[in-house]
């Protein structure tokens, strides 16, 4: 079957405006206000039956946290068994099913997330993750929908990838079979479309899933499991769960048909989750594929023949899009001397033209951070700045949880290049800058590739083409996805494939066909068509 079917050419999903009046605007408020006018009741998913098990947990905005919109049906132990168990049993139909009707399946998922489901994901994505309209629907809806036809894309391509040579009376194929056992996907709570795309790789090339999403994503994926549902997903093939770290783990990784991890999340998870998948590697039938996207220090590194505004507008956008809590945020940036006072005048004003507040007014460019736990933590790294004399915040530094988790979008200057807000991970709405001498370029490049453990994204500003070729060489190593004059956010499904490496994560490249080979593995089969019958050789004879 391999080859007979051509798939539609993938394109990148139109993103829509949201201009006043326009429909898609009117669309959304009416699914805005729909979702937060009742409180929706959340259930696990195992085998294609609804789960719901008594214990629940509450659901607000972080925007709006005395307002309940929904509550999910937390997990035990007997629950992970049941979804690994139904995975299991699903598994032989689903392996076997033709590759184009599982295909059919996410080509099906990605036109009604076009279309009926789009308002509904984007609005739960606004309300249960704040994010604000144009995040929601470059996230929820258009790279949500670019995983979906691109990898069914990759997909047909991974399979007609097949052996040219062949000798005389041999035929030589591959093939791709699923991985042998079930794939765990454990996704996070900062995009949607990442909390899709674990999953649904995995699945469409034959592999079945333990999906354990963020709890403070649980609202969205729910409208995600409704959306493959109706788009005809057989039950058992990808089963979604609630229940705590640990306890899954336990359980996972311990289980001998586990065969593969998706994951999205903190490097510190991943590196105890891959420690645990070590010391079990002996009870497993095969060695686990392990793909993981993890932390990142994002930089802006910032040369002295570059344009201010383009500068301003990267570290404004990079650092602040919703409220700096991507992976690839904007989080720590080197200004030269010579530019220093143009881009800190500029970017000052700007930033002070930030509105922060709830996601449903659509003036709002800043919202919440996720939970009290980050504002909290975010908070603090605020103080101590404040109380720093090697730091000064230059605008912003306020932080209000009294609705929601407001901290507005915060700029320290750092006197010390190795200042703690340059080095560590806060994943919040605070961008730390360190002025250098405008004459060192080259030994701040050095700076920049050491000062922390990340090389997910990163990102040079310069008009001498010189200086970009000598930035782009000496960086190599500190950023999976580079930006020339650009921020370091915003990869697109099939333009610029995701991840990065050091403690960034495994850098298999979401968004490419080597994700989806990740969730493979290759038999190859020779066959003889008219096989030798007598073991001699010619060299065996002696004329």
């Amino acid at each position: 079957m391999n080859g007979f079917f051509k798939i539609p050419t993938a394109i990148n999903e139109t993103v829509l405006d949201y201009a006043p009046a326009s429909k898609e605007k009117l669309a959304l408020k009416k699914a805005l206000a729909e979702a937060r006018s009742k409180v929706i009741d959340i259930p696990m998913y195992i085998n294609g039956e609804e789960v719901r098990t008594g214990k629940t947990e509450k659901i607000a905005p972080p925007h709006d946290i005395h307002h309940q919109i929904g509550l999910f049906h937390v997990g035990e132990a007997s629950h992970i068994h049941d979804a690994i168990n139904a995975a299991m049993a699903a598994k032989p139909a689903w392996e076997n099913m033709p590759w184009e009707q599982r295909a059919a399946i996410f080509l099906k998922a990605a036109e009604l997330l076009a279309g009926p489901y789009r308002a509904k994901l984007n609005a739960a994505t606004m309300l249960a993750q704040s994010k604000n309209a144009y995040q929601a629907e470059i996230d929820a809806a258009c790279e949500f929908i670019d995983f979906l036809r691109f990898n069914v894309q990759y997909m047909s391509e991974i399979y007609a990838d097949q052996p040219t040579a062949n000798g005389k009376a041999i035929w030589n194929r591959l093939e791709h079979r699923p991985l042998e056992g079930f794939t765990f996907a454990l996704t996070p709570f900062n995009f949607t479309a990442i909390a899709g795309n674990l999953p649904t790789c995995m699945a469409m090339m034959g592999n079945v899933v333990v999906w354990k999403p963020a709890f403070t994503q649980i609202y969205s994926a729910n409208v995600i499991m409704e959306l493959l549902i109706e788009a005809g997903l057989p039950a058992g093939v990808i089963n979604l769960i609630y229940t705590d770290g640990p306890t899954t783990g336990d359980i996972i990784f311990n289980h001998p048909d586990f065969a593969g991890l998706h994951f999205t999340g903190s490097t510190g998870v991943f590196r105890s989750m891959w420690n645990s998948i070590g010391a079990n590697i002996h009870k497993y039938k095969t060695y686990p594929r392990i793909v993981g996207e993890t932390g990142g220090k994002d930089f802006v590194m910032v040369h002295k023949s570059a344009d201010v505004d383009t500068t301003v507008a990267a570290l404004a956008r990079g650092a602040f899009e919703y409220q700096g809590q991507k992976c690839s945020a904007a989080s720590r940036a080197y200004i030269p001397s010579n530019l220093w006072n143009d881009i800190k005048s500029k970017l000052v004003a700007e930033i002070k033209t930030m509105k922060v507040g709830p996601t449903e007014d659509f003036t709002n460019f800043v919202n919440a951070v996720i939970d009290e736990k980050s504002f909290d933590k975010l908070a603090k790294y605020i103080a101590n700045a404040k109380a720093d004399a090697g730091a000064e915040i230059i605008v912003g530094g306020n932080c209000d949880k009294s609705k929601g988790y407001f901290i507005e979008p915060t700029v320290i200057v750092a006197q010390d290049p190795k200042y703690v807000t340059m080095c560590e991970e806060l994943f919040g709405p605070v961008l730390t800058l360190f002025v250098y001498n405008e004459n060192e370029f080259e030994k701040t490049l050095e700076l920049v590739n050491t000062t922390s453990e990340y090389a997910l994204t990163g990102a040079i500003i310069a008009q001498d083409r010189y200086a970009i070729t000598t930035a782009t060489e000496k960086l190599r190593n500190a950023a999976g996805n580079f930006y020339i004059n650009d921020k370091p956010t915003g990869a697109v499904v099939g333009q610029q494939p995701f991840g990065g490496s050091r403690a960034s994560g495994t850098n298999d490249k979401a968004g490419s066909k080597a994700n989806l080979l990740r969730w493979t593995s290759t038999r190859t089969i020779k066959e003889t068509l008219v096989p030798v019958k007598d073991y001699r050789y010619p060299f065996l004879s002696e004329e």
